[in-house]
Order: C-alpha cells, then sequence, then structure tokens
C-alpha cells in the first residue's frame, strides 16, 4: 500500500495530494497484472476506468483507415491512461497493449470522482495529458483522409507544366483546327497567286511554310508529351487513393468482424456462466429433494 502511495507522488496526476489523500486513494486502487503481448484494453470498448502504470512498458495506439498502426504514447511507470472514456463516458479511443510484463492500477469512475472532490485543481492535469494526445492524434492523422486527386497535383504544378497543359489542351480544340486552316490557305493563296502590292514571301514548293509547320510540330509534341507524362503521375495518384478507399471499407468490414467476434465470444461465456448456474441450482433442488423423499421413507 505505502508503494502505491509513494508512486502516486511520482505521478503528474496526483503529485499535490498530501501522504494521507495519497494513501486514501491508493486503498481504492486495484491491482492489474498483464503479461507481454496483453491487451489492458481495446479500441471501442466502453471505458470505466483509468489506468495508472506501476511498472513495465505498454504502448498506446490504434490503426487508421488505411492500416497503418499509429502509436500515440509509449507509457512507463508513473503515466496514466484510460482517462478520457473515463471522463466522458465513451466508448476507448486507443488500444493500450503491454510492451513488456507490465502491472498498472485500475480507479474507476467512483474513485476518481471522490478524488477531484478533493482536489479539483488535477482536473488540468487531466485536460494537459487528454490535450497532448489529441494534439498527436492530429498531426499523424492530418494527411490520412481520402484526397482529391485533381487537387493534390494541379497544386504542385510549375509555370512550364501550366503552360504545357494549356497548350496541349488548346491543340486538341476546334479553335486550333480552323486557324491552322484558316492560316494555312492564306499562305498558299498569297503564294500561289499573285496579288497587286502582295509579295509572294514563299513560292513553290512552300519551303519556308514546310520549315514553320515542322518547328511548330517539334514543340507541339513536346508539350504534349508534356501533359501526358503528368496525366500518367495524375492517374498513379488516383490508382494509390482508390487503393486507399478500398482498403479503408476492407479494413472497415474486417474490424466490424471483430467486433462481432468478441461479441459473440461474450454472449457465448455468459449463457455458459447462466447455465451452469442454472445446472447448479438444478443439483441442489434436486439433491433437497432425494434428502427429503429419504427422510420420508426412514419415517
Amino acid at each position: 500500500m505505502q508503494a502505491d502511495a509513494d508512486l502516486l507522488k511520482e505521478v503528474s496526476l496526483f503529485q499535490f495530494l498530501d501522504e494521507r489523500e495519497r494513501a486514501d486513494l491508493a486503498a481504492q486502487l486495484e491491482v492489474v497484472s498483464l503479461r507481454e503481448g496483453e491487451v489492458l484494453f481495446q479500441i471501442g470498448e466502453p471505458g470505466d476506468a483509468l489506468f495508472v502504470i506501476r511498472s513495465g512498458e505498454a504502448e498506446v495506439f490504434f490503426k487508421n483507415d488505411t492500416g497503418e498502426r499509429l502509436v500515440l504514447e509509449v507509457v512507463t511507470a508513473g503515466d496514466f491512461v484510460g482517462e478520457l472514456s473515463l471522463l466522458d463516458r465513451g466508448s476507448r479511443s486507443a488500444t493500450v497493449v503491454a510492451t513488456k510484463p507490465t502491472e498498472a492500477l485500475r480507479l474507476d469512475r467512483e474513485g476518481l470522482e471522490q478524488f477531484l472532490m478533493v482536489r479539483p485543481q488535477a482536473a488540468m492535469d487531466l485536460l494537459a495529458a487528454m490535450g497532448r494526445r489529441l494534439r498527436v492524434s492530429a498531426d499523424r492523422l492530418r494527411h490520412t483522409a481520402s484526397r482529391n486527386v485533381n487537387e493534390e497535383v494541379e497544386d504542385h504544378r510549375s509555370i512550364v507544366q501550366k503552360a504545357a497543359d494549356w497548350i496541349a489542351e488548346f491543340a486538341g480544340s476546334i479553335s486550333f483546327l480552323m486557324i491552322h486552316v484558316a492560316w494555312f490557305g492564306s499562305w498558299l493563296l498569297v503564294n500561289s497567286v499573285k496579288f497587286p502590292g502582295i509579295p509572294q514571301f514563299d513560292p513553290f514548293p512552300f519551303g519556308l511554310l514546310t520549315l514553320t509547320v515542322s518547328l511548330e510540330a517539334i514543340f507541339l509534341s513536346v508539350f504534349v508529351l508534356l501533359s501526358q507524362n503528368r496525366q500518367a503521375a495524375k492517374e498513379h495518384v488516383r490508382s494509390d487513393i482508390e487503393y486507399e478507399v478500398n482498403l479503408k471499407a476492407e479494413l472497415e468490414i474486417a474490424h466490424l468482424h471483430e467486433k462481432m467476434d468478441r461479441l459473440t465470444a461474450d454472449v457465448l461465456l455468459r449463457m455458459d456462466r447462466i447455465q451452469r448456474s442454472i445446472d447448479q441450482r438444478e443439483g441442489s433442488g434436486q439433491g433437497g429433494r432425494n434428502r427429503q423423499s429419504t427422510d420420508l421413507t426412514q419415517s
């Protein structure tokens, strides 16, 4: 008991209590022992207690929608976990698993309420711990949501890439075709038919026109290839996002299966306990009736 009271002195949440208050609080704590790899509580479970790590080490983590395991914190002796669900009566927001043989002290809601009535300032330490973990969660989850492929690619274009996209898009338009029809028609007409006051600057076989069209085709093909490469990169991003979305759906289904399996196991366990209790009661009742029959026979 004194060892638990001394441990509470090292916990930021309880360090301002006096010796008597820590001793009273330690008397309400329940010791929970965990083997390496054993889970203290699972994400989604109802939260009814706060745990102070007495010895060992545990990881606080959850898996995001892409299946990545995100470790929020590694808790050791003197740290506490489980305060969020205890305060808002919600489900657990993360999973805590022991990475070494661990002992934890369990404090239920009633004990916490009594403690906060004695030391209301400790609520700030609870809020500080929750705020620290929320900051870590927000930082790690900032880019895990599904992305818009167009925004993902468009935001990082250079000036040359923007120009290449515009030229490639314009080259495939009706306007581009009509401009070239008018340009080539005028060029050929001026250099084939003599008009007063207009010199023929590129007579047949129209060498200058051939050179101009060749240069235009070279530059235009380069811009089109640049744009196609960007489109290929965009398709690559799109395929990655589609994979993430499919993976999220698959993991959500797997998570639902895990919940159903746990619920089924809990129901079967409770049914087994109820059946055993009924059998014991029936056995006791049958034994009593047999004894009464024996007494009557002897009488």
